[in-house]
């Protein structure tokens, strides 16, 4: 028993530590009237259903066939690693970084040692799990933190990703320097003579606990993707708000059961139970007037640098919605909070997934994988930074 609770702690960290503080915070503030209005239900009730809907995209196999018909074309060493950091940087932008990182950093550890490249395997996972965290940062259904800013601010789309752009762009550049510039034109061996339905065969899943899918088809997922894929638009109309969001996740969960119910069960749940626990504490901690004038006078002088410097410590989405209590600065807030993904390893929480993934499969590299990652990761940290202080002077 103490061994499963252990477990589930240490899976469950955030959730856990949000939990205490909600529960704490209410010894503060007495349950009242007012604690109905502390959860932003938009944001959990659009989470929850963008994440179902891209969990039945996992479970037909959607990404892995997307990725294995690209990888078929690769032939050589750039252009392998260019394809694995594309797969992430561009797929995050809808699936989140989360699912981008547990959908193609196993693939790309197989891919790696099938094209006899497994020495570059840290360095190549660091780039895709940097290539998935400035993806993600740029679209308001990237990440989880960012559907809440979206939401929070009343920023259209259009308005959201024109103040990312630069900061995604100028990551996107500084990371084919890196592919050029370390990986040449060597002709790959034992790889290009393979095609895509033998990568997507014998590469995707090795191993059991690498394989996320249990609805297996070929070519492109069969009619359960089209389906999912008009869930998908439905779901982001209801971002923008031009569907009713309570009428948005009753046809999520509907279409759902008609076309796979046990979908329903591999949801990550505790992910909108994070953010209620945490809008408890933050709705609580707001009325305490002492708290409230020291948190509101700190985010409101220095919105960017605080965002980043949290993150480092707390990652990017609790110091999200800890910061948003506090500032309606959304501007600075939505760029200090993103560029602060990057950094250290827990500065963004989907990183970890990279790491697991790397040390699961070689025990032995866990010292070169944290020190290539966070190496990397304070590169492209000190040139965004650089690029926000150049953009945003007055938010630094």
């Amino acid at each position: 028993m103490r061994r499963k609770i252990a477990d589930w702690l240490k899976d469950e960290t955030v959730f856990a530590v949000a939990l205490v503080l909600a529960l704490a915070s209410c010894f503060i503030v007495h349950p009242d009237a007012q604690y109905a209005t502390y959860i932003h239900m938009n944001t959990i009730v659009q989470l929850l259903a963008l994440m179902i809907v891209v969990c039945g995209w996992q479970r037909v196999g959607l990404f892995h066939i997307i990725g294995s018909k690209l990888l078929g074309r690769s032939h050589t060493e750039r252009g392998l690693v260019l394809t694995l950091i594309s797969l992430t940087f561009f797929s995050a932008m809808l699936i989140t970084n989360d699912v981008a990182l547990v959908t193609f950093v196993p693939f790309a550890i197989s891919v790696l040692t099938m094209a006899n490249m497994r020495q570059h395997t840290c360095l190549v996972v660091t780039l895709m799990t940097i290539g998935a965290n400035v993806g993600s940062m740029l679209t308001p259904v990237g990440n989880a933190h960012n559907l809440y800013l979206h939401q929070l601010s009343g920023l259209s789309t259009a308005a959201f990703m024109g103040i990312m752009l630069p900061y995604s762009f100028t990551a996107a550049v500084l990371l084919t320097l890196i592919v050029c510039v370390v990986f040449g034109n060597r002709k790959l061996t034992n790889f290009d003579t393979v095609d895509s339905n033998d990568i997507e065969r014998s590469v995707l899943a090795p191993s059991a606990d690498m394989q996320p899918d249990e609805v297996r088809t070929m070519g492109f997922g069969g009619w359960r993707t089209w389906v999912y894929g008009v869930l998908f638009v439905i779901c982001l109309l209801g971002v923008d708000g031009i569907v009713d969001k309570w009428l948005m996740l009753a046809l999520v969960i509907v279409v759902m059961i008609v076309c796979d119910h046990r979908t329903l069960r591999h949801v990550d749940y505790f992910l909108p139970l994070t953010f209620s626990a945490f809008f408890v504490f933050i709705g609580n901690m707001r009325r305490v007037p002492q708290f409230y004038t020291i948190a509101a006078s700190l985010v409101g002088s220095h919105p960017i640098s605080l965002g980043v410097g949290f993150s480092q410590l707390i990652s990017n989405v609790p110091t999200t919605l800890l910061l948003s209590g506090f500032s309606d600065a959304w501007r600075p807030l939505i760029i200090g909070t993103n560029l602060g993904g990057m950094g250290t390893l827990i500065a963004s929480m989907a990183s970890l997934i990279s790491y697991k993934s790397v040390t699961r499969t070689y025990r032995r590299e866990k010292g070169k994988y944290l020190l290539t990652y966070t190496g990397v990761n304070v590169l492209f940290l000190v040139v965004l930074l650089g690029l926000a202080a150049i953009i945003e002077p007055t938010g630094i």
